[in-house]
């Protein structure tokens, strides 16, 4: 559905942001280890442009919020073109403005939180040099377009009904359904969500009644949700698949780490090759492998 359908359906919401086309957005999954880029077409929604594999995450899955908990994040974030370091020790990087207005409502510490080159973490998400180099190459055309800022998505894994049957009982997981139901917006629309927070949560594609700003820090006012017919039809269809695995026992068995994750490719590397030859094939100073022992043990992967 287009931008302009959706004004039509929904005429309140005809301010929604609009974009030139060539903007970006960005998707990041950590179980997976995979950084999607996107490219706004001038029907108004995104196409995949390309899927690069992350070199190295740290932490586990879940939200940031201690800093030097060397964690990365999860949630939604905006990065403009201050945010942008062409001269980053890790040759290029992009901050992810953590934490975001409902982190800092509660609480959350931390900052620098990265998207940078070489295949060392603490906190950041790296994807090599070269990786990152391709990245940052089309923000900066997204820029030159006259794209303001370009929204990135940081979600735990890619949250079908089976990954949350899989993690049903993990801690975070109230937090992972909030953060889902923007997921199935631009899954299943190609369209940027319009992300707000109040009541320590995340609010998408709403407004308040009294046409006042929403405030991260209070409670959630009377609003009005725009639910497209066809996302609503694929949380009803996940909410049925979901209670099938449950019923049936089909959960799965969650990922095991011991510090964050990397790109089966990269590991396989790691193996082959070794720390030292690693960090020489993904970063032109050679930046050290951070922790490579902890992805070394074979139970460390997600088991599907």
């Amino acid at each position: 559905m287009s931008e302009s359908t959706y004004k039509d359906l929904f005429p309140a919401y005809s301010d929604v942001k609009v974009r030139p086309a060539g903007s970006i957005l960005v998707r990041i999954f950590k179980e997976e280890s995979e950084l999607e880029v996107w490219t706004l077409g001038a029907d108004g929604r995104y196409a995949l442009q390309k899927t690069h594999p992350l070199c190295r995450w740290s932490g586990k899955l879940g939200p940031k919020k201690t800093a030097g908990d060397r964690q990365a994040p999860e949630g939604f974030y905006r990065v403009a073109q201050a945010q942008m370091n062409p001269n980053s020790r890790y040759h290029r990087s992009f901050n992810l403005n953590y934490p975001n207005p409902l982190e800092r409502s509660l609480g959350y510490k931390g900052d620098s939180l990265m998207v940078h080159g070489a295949c060392s973490s603490a906190g950041c998400f790296a994807m090599t040099d070269a990786g990152v180099g391709e990245v940052y190459a089309e923000a900066e055309k997204a820029f030159a377009l006259g794209q303001g800022d370009f929204q990135v998505q940081a979600f735990p894994f890619r949250m079908t009904a089976e990954q949350m049957a899989r993690h049903r009982a993990d801690p975070n997981i109230a937090f992972w359904r909030n953060l889902k139901q923007g997921y199935d917006i631009f899954e299943v629309t190609r369209r940027e969500p319009d992300v707000a927070a109040c009541g320590g949560r995340y609010v998408f594609d709403s407004r308040r009644r009294d046409g006042q700003p929403i405030e991260p820090a209070s409670a959630c006012p009377p609003l009005e949700t725009r639910v497209a017919p066809e996302v609503a039809a694929r949380r009803a269809e996940d909410a049925k698949t979901l209670q099938t695995l449950l019923s049936e026992g089909r959960g799965g068995t969650p990922m095991s780490y011991v510090d964050g994750g990397m790109h089966p490719s990269y590991r396989d590397m790691l193996k082959r090759l070794g720390a030292k030859e690693l960090a020489s094939q993904t970063s032109m100073t050679a930046v050290q492998i951070s922790r490579p022992d902890a992805l070394m043990d074979d139970s460390t992967t997600a088991e599907r």
